[in-house]
């Protein structure tokens, strides 16, 4: 039990009381234990981390949503990592402030309208100068620069956050000064990165930073390797538990060619980068984006057919010839997009992965016969276990149920994981059987 030792000391040692009478010594023992008592009870009270409240705005509070690469361990501030991170929550009543530790830039939209940008504010920053209606409203801030700590909001008294509606799907982009909007007004918020996001109606991270290569090279860090820790820099490994991306875009090559790396390099770090987002993400749809400058496009597209001979479809190149028009929609005359230039990039590739996410979740459907666990249709309530047998799905705890949507099938209730899961013949006829996948 850290901060209450129970270690052997003079209260306990007989020789210590033998010069002293009895009720002296009694009186002693009672006041020492009672003493040690205290200093625990007190010890566990300073160490035992507080559980927030649903709905009180600190930063452990379940109804605040992270999106990207947050370190939220300290349970007292979260810290943005790469760019374009955000959080998002609703909240009732009609003002909102947030707790800023020092000079940070973020972005606020609220109830879904533009992204005010607040400059270097620090401490309690007040969000609503203006107060709002009564009732529920949306919060979505989202961290560019400086110190990028979220200490919790500050809502009215009687006030609370709520639950937001977030979407389900989560699209990772992985890329350098492109990916991460570099040269344009707003940065991240710029980026045909966040606007595929948003076009798309998914979450979206961006694991991005400007100079940054797929093969690390002296002055530049190897996104192959880097991607799987925390931060763009730091030797932590990310938790990839915390969420599960349904699509990855890969936009790298652009500042590979100037740090001399070959093509055979570069080609075989691509496929082993691949390969390495397929362990991570089984599911996931990875999208190798050809370059704006067209780096590397022969091993990128190699390195794609690769993973395809491996038996991995769900690996696809984006062919980007003729997205953009040199000039006019580049910052610098054809190195950054200018944010004309990224609306036009996210306007074609948006389709794309739409499309792509659209064809592997019919194939996945129509690979699972009509009436088995995978079957859409069918819908498991409670706690199931699918990775006990290839072949059974696993119920847990009394009252686990599944039914199916389309069918209006009766739901077969059931008392554990002893019991077996009734098919359509009812319970104890002859077609109780597992579920089977």
């Amino acid at each position: 039990m850290k901060g209450c030792s129970w270690e052997r000391s003079h209260i306990w040692r007989k020789d210590t009381h033998a010069d002293l009478p009895h009720v002296r010594a009694g009186r002693g023992l009672a006041a020492a234990l009672t003493a040690v008592l205290l200093a625990c009870l007190l010890s566990l009270a300073g160490t035992t981390p507080a559980h927030a409240a649903p709905g009180d705005g600190s930063v452990s509070d379940p109804n605040i949503v992270y999106v990207g690469r947050w370190d939220t361990g300290s349970g007292t501030t979260a810290v943005a990592n790469w760019t374009g991170g955000y959080v998002q929550t609703s909240f009732t009543g009609t003002t909102v402030k947030v707790k800023a530790r020092n000079a940070v830039n973020f972005y606020v939209s609220i109830d879904g309208g533009p992204d005010v940008f607040h400059a270097g504010v620090r401490g309690t920053v007040n969000l609503t100068p203006r107060s709002l209606p009564s009732g529920t409203h949306t919060l979505r801030i989202t961290y560019r620069s400086g110190d990028t700590v979220f200490q919790g909001l500050i809502l009215d008294s009687g006030a609370r956050t709520v639950a937001p509606s977030t979407p389900s799907g989560l699209i990772e982009f992985v890329g350098d000064s492109i990916t991460a909007g570099a040269l344009t007004d707003r940065l991240a918020l710029d980026s045909y990165a966040w606007k595929t996001g948003e076009r798309l109606g998914m979450r979206h991270t961006q694991i991005a930073r400007s100079g940054y290569c797929l093969v690390a090279r002296s002055g530049c860090t190897g996104l192959r390797d880097q991607f799987f820790k925390t931060a763009s820099t730091g030797a932590t490994d990310w938790d990839f538990s915390r969420y599960r991306a349904s699509a990855v875009v890969i936009n790298l090559g652009t500042n590979d060619i100037g740090r001399g790396v070959s093509g055979a390099a570069f080609q075989s770090a691509y496929t082993t980068f691949l390969r390495d987002l397929r362990a991570t993400y089984p599911d996931a749809v990875l999208f190798a984006v050809q370059t704006l400058k067209k780096r590397y496009v022969t091993e990128t597209r190699t390195a794609v057919n690769a993973r395809n001979s491996a038996g991995d479809a769900k690996v696809r190149y984006v062919d980007t010839t003729g997205w953009l028009t040199d000039g006019a929609d580049y910052e610098d005359g054809n190195g950054h997009p200018n944010e004309a230039g990224h609306t036009k990039f996210a306007s074609r590739l948006a389709p794309v992965i739409s499309a792509s996410l659209s064809n592997t979740a019919s194939a996945s459907a129509e690979a699972v016969a009509a009436g088995q666990p995978g079957d859409p249709n069918i819908k498991f309530v409670g706690r199931w276990d699918p990775t006990i047998s290839a072949t059974a799905y696993t119920p847990y705890w009394a009252g686990a149920y599944y039914h199916d949507a389309q069918a209006h099938r009766d739901r077969w209730q059931l008392g554990g994981p002893s019991e077996a899961v009734h098919g359509e013949g009812g319970a104890g006829g002859e077609e109780d059987r597992p579920v089977r996948r």
